[in-house]
């Protein structure tokens, strides 16, 4: 089969990290895939190398960019539109916002016979104005009129496209997003050494953060959380796993609360080694409030770490309140802050978190069920 995965651009994220496990798979499966993405720079690193060295084509489209620009938004649509033409794809599959529009569109336009696109994160939400929501809402009915199979990462994503009217809720499919679950056990690595080099003591709590260091990441809450748990728990250190464009302002935060010393920045790291450094922390706190399914929220249980959580999107369907770790309602800061310290003050039940968190993730998350599950998407019969 001739599959062709379209995506904005491969910085490390986790939309990124799925469509780069899809991508293997696939073509260790036997089908011929092609991987077209936008260019990729700035500080939050780069999947490109990877996607080189996966054995199938992989093209980059430059006129492909997250921002909105009306004449390289037109340009990358009419090279999308020659690309698909010249590789005859039986299946366009599409990821992110902008290449889920315009490539949806170019699928559309060169007769695809199968276009399917996956919802990772609502391109709509609650952190935009409301023209930009309404516009977007207004994109996502458009295309979703005729793309044949719509994947979710999570049934949260499918509940909120169909109350946002983008398809019928027979389209929507639930194909939750892979990891390589076998690099995310807990045996293979030397917690102390990675708690050695952050300067952690034996006796200390570390609350750890994965995400990119930007607005919509949570870290306008998880920050002034930090500093109220900091206040009841003098055990508390933390470490940032990540980097981005507002990595000083927030630093600088930190370091206002009086919190500077307490705070260890790991910078960007490359994806194989989030398990290592998982090992280290105690607990993950995970404040976004926008997101699909939190594939920090995975790993973190996967390496049997509990997780704090906003109660938005997907992100109740792996931490179970008081089972895997604690959810507190959105932009509540004192109730994650409560959150942190109830899970800091017990290690047993930490550990009791962890264990059933990663025995609820291991199948469930394994980047060979969700190439699996894809395949079987693709090769059922169209239902227009």
């Amino acid at each position: 089969m001739r599959i062709c995965h379209i995506i904005t651009r491969l910085i490390i994220g986790g939309a990124q990290e799925n469509t780069i496990l899809s991508c293997e798979g696939l073509h260790a499966r036997g089908h011929d895939v092609t991987l077209i993405s936008g260019s990729t720079c700035g500080p939050e690193g780069a999947l490109t190398d990877r996607a080189r060295r996966g054995g199938y084509r992989f093209i980059e489209c430059p006129p492909l960019r997250r921002n909105v620009h009306p004449w390289h938004d037109l340009t990358a649509l009419f090279d999308l539109q020659k690309l698909l033409r010249d590789i005859r794809p039986e299946v366009v599959h599409t990821h992110s916002s902008k290449a889920g529009i315009l490539g949806r569109i170019a699928a559309r336009r060169t007769g695809a016979p199968l276009i399917v696109h996956t919802i990772h994160g609502m391109s709509f939400n609650r952190t935009q104005r409301a023209p930009t929501r309404a516009a977007y809402r207004a994109l996502e009915r458009y295309c979703g009129a005729f793309t044949h199979r719509l994947v979710s990462v999570c049934d949260a994503m499918t509940d909120q496209a169909v109350a946002a009217r983008l398809a019928p809720r027979e389209r929507f499919t639930t194909v939750y997003s892979g990891m390589e679950v076998d690099t995310f056990d807990p045996k293979l690595y030397d917690r102390n050494a990675v708690r050695a080099a952050w300067g952690a003591a034996a006796n200390d709590v570390v609350v750890g953060a994965v995400a990119r260091l930007f607005r919509n990441k949570g870290y306008e809450d998880l920050i002034p959380a930090m500093g109220r748990a900091a206040q009841r728990d003098r055990r508390l250190q933390f470490v940032w796993i990540g980097d981005g464009h507002q990595r000083d302002e927030y630093v600088d935060r930190v370091r206002r609360l009086g919190l500077g010393d307490r705070l260890t920045l790991t910078g960007l790291v490359p994806p194989q080694e989030i398990p290592l450094l998982l090992t280290g922390i105690d607990l993950l706190a995970h404040a976004s409030r926008w997101e699909g399914l939190p594939r920090a929220v995975v790993q973190a249980l996967l390496m049997e770490k509990p997780a704090v959580s906003f109660n938005i999107d997907g992100a109740p369907e792996v931490v179970l309140d008081g089972v895997t770790g604690r959810l507190a309602p959105l932009g509540d800061v004192e109730a994650f802050a409560a959150a942190i310290t109830d899970l800091t003050a017990d290690a047993d039940r930490r550990l009791a978190m962890g264990r059933e968190g990663r025995r609820r993730c291991l199948e469930r998350f394994d980047h060979r069920t969700m190439v699996a599950n894809l395949e079987a998407l693709y090769q059922q019969p169209s239902r227009f």
